[in-house]
């Protein structure tokens, strides 16, 4: 009897370790998918302001300092204000916009909306119970929304 306990006690800390040990994994590989998607939206968002200030000289200073500003978790404020104000210049262009940046402001949507889709997936599974229970995402930094509103350039 007591041999049947013990082997059901094993079993049972068997399967907590090998979901914590999956979940931990899965975690790992979203947290990947995030930053390669934060990293590719900054490459998105570098590549548009660069196009910018070629294309809208009195733009350039406005691209410029967009730029410069890093796609990091502490900057993304700062970020999303210079990018904000980098699409009111191309809004308040004559028409047509010119097809690069449309392509630009395009693929940038897209970017973010990949982005934000894997911080959502990252985050829904980080903040579960047991996930922060056991800490299983490590000293990683819970990601966060990157809010940017440029849907008007998009045609």
């Amino acid at each position: 009897m007591i041999t049947v306990v013990y082997l059901l006690i094993a079993v049972v800390v068997t399967a907590v370790a090998l979901w914590a040990y999956s979940t931990a994994q899965r975690l790992n590989r979203l947290h990947i998918r995030t930053d390669s998607a934060r990293q590719a939206l900054g490459a998105a968002l570098d590549r548009r302001a660069a196009l910018v200030g070629a294309l809208i000289p009195e733009a350039a200073d406005a691209a410029r300092r967009a730029e410069s500003i890093p796609l990091i978790y502490s900057r993304f404020e700062d970020r999303s204000r210079a990018e904000r104000r980098i699409s009111e210049v191309i809004l308040a262009q004559p028409t047509p916009i010119p097809e690069a940046l449309v392509d630009a402001a395009a693929r940038v949507e897209l970017a973010h909306r990949f982005y934000n889709d894997a911080v959502t997936d990252t985050r829904n599974l980080r903040t579960r119970v047991l996930v922060r229970g056991l800490r299983l995402g490590g000293l990683a930094p819970l990601p966060e929304y990157f809010e940017l509103v440029d849907t008007d350039i998009v045609e």
